[in-house]
């Protein structure tokens, strides 16, 4: 890393400000090239984290814009930082950026100013890939999510659990450094309880995986029931809008509608389903098909009925899937049994409980933050997880060398979250998912 990247980091999208990124030995260099500061003091000379006013000579083009320093290593990449914020557009960042490049510095790839933070130490690989998360969430939770693991709130956790790992280790190697000093029952119960702790809690954040993947990719929802009673009338009470067509002629919808909603800031994915019916028409018919496709895959189904309650087929009465919804009851006071909750999509009436119900299911109700959210990280923790318990079985029947290549495995799967054992693959992975100048 001993060149100099830049960038536009403020992307293709065009906007009143535009921001060139330098990062590396050569920055302060580049950017007093270019940048003549309006008062007496030079770039090389800037006091860090101070916004300067001057010109920014591009070639045949001159703007005035502002110039910021951040020193290494107190900077986001460990190295030294410029950023010139000029006049936005495309024109203008684009002559900016070419200046800089023919001063020296070489156009950086997708995702290398938080790759140098990265390999420099000034952040996790788990942080990093928050910061990614938060860049490109489509949901309020899934920002969350991605702020908590930038935070490093995962890392702490991980490295903690590491950490434990190694004071067993470490006790271990002094026993076989040491084998005049047998380990005492005792002892060895110690290891077991002290290991058990840690899969405990790797299995608590590895459970957590399946709540999480709703975060990142939302929430499937499928309307299903008999036809006029009401699915593409909840539909579009839920979302607010009309986005479904609504006739008392049975068989209107035939095609799969959708739409999304936020419910505690995770996003539902509704779609609306063909009445469930024997049928001649080819195409509804289609539609049915889709239909039951549709209820298959689906995370949450809402079976929406009218009167007495009749069992949807393929899918059993106790699925944590299904909410039995009894829709239409703001014209029917009745209450059949085996409905778990009674609604009117006309009036609105318990949409909200609707709502919180659909979330409980779901998401176990409120989304708090610890949730796993990354493939990656679940398949790592699986890892520790079966490393592990092999460990705490092979306790008091094989030589603690041999046990602490399971610990030492584990330590190892843990690492890969935070990047202390990734592999470069994992690496160039992670940071090929980010824009260029970020």
């Amino acid at each position: 890393m001993s060149d100099t990247i830049a960038a536009i980091a403020t992307g293709a999208i065009s906007g009143p400000v535009g921001i060139i990124r330098l990062s590396g030995p050569q920055s302060l260099a580049v950017a007093g090239a270019i940048f003549t500061p309006a008062g007496r003091v030079k770039v090389a000379e800037f006091e860090p984290y101070r916004m300067y006013p001057g010109h920014i000579e591009c070639g045949q083009l001159r703007d005035f814009g502002l110039c910021v320093c951040f020193k290494a290593p107190r900077s986001f990449t460990g190295e030294d930082v410029v950023e010139l914020h000029c006049h936005g557009g495309a024109e203008v960042p684009a002559a900016v950026l070419s200046a800089a490049l023919s001063h020296g510095a070489r156009m950086a790839g997708a995702g290398e100013f938080t790759r140098r933070a990265f390999l420099n130490g000034k952040l996790s690989l788990a942080s990093a890939e928050g910061m990614a998360a938060m860049i490109s969430a489509s949901s309020s939770a899934e920002a969350r999510a991605g702020a908590s693991l930038y935070a490093e709130k995962l890392t702490s956790r991980i490295r903690g659990l590491q950490a434990r790992l190694k004071e067993v280790l470490a006790g271990i190697a002094a026993d076989i450094d040491y084998p005049e000093e047998d380990i005492a029952a005792t002892d060895l119960a110690d290891v077991g309880a002290r290991l058990g702790a840690v899969r405990d809690e790797v299995s608590a954040l590895a459970a957590g995986y399946g709540r999480g993947a709703k975060i990142k990719s939302g929430v499937r929802v499928a309307l299903c029931g008999a036809p006029n009673v009401g699915k593409s009338s909840l539909l579009n009470a839920l979302l607010g809008y009309d986005r479904a067509i609504v006739s008392p002629r049975a068989g209107t919808t035939r095609d799969i509608v959708e739409g999304s909603l936020e419910i505690d800031g995770v996003n539902y994915l509704l779609t609306d389903t063909a009445g469930l019916r024997e049928s001649d028409d080819e195409i509804e018919s289609i539609g049915i098909s889709m239909a039951r496709r549709a209820v298959a895959s689906a995370d949450l189904v809402l079976y929406v009925c009218e009167g007495d309650y009749t069992p949807l087929e393929g899918v059993a009465d106790d699925d944590p899937r299904l909410i039995k919804i009894y829709n239409k009851c703001d014209i029917s006071p009745a209450r059949p049994q085996k409905f778990d909750i009674y609604v009117s999509a006309e009036t609105g009436e318990n949409l909200p409980a609707l709502r919180a119900l659909m979330s409980e299911r779901a998401m176990g109700g409120s989304v708090g933050g610890g949730l796993i959210t990354e493939r990656r990280h679940y398949e790592a923790l699986v890892r520790a997880q079966s490393s592990l318990a092999a460990a705490i079985d092979g306790i008091g029947v094989y030589p603690l060398d041999l046990i602490s290549i399971d610990i030492t495995s584990a330590w190892s799967a843990l690492g890969e979250i935070t990047g202390e054992t990734a592999s470069e693959e994992i690496i160039e992975e992670v940071f090929s998912k980010f824009c260029v100048g970020k």
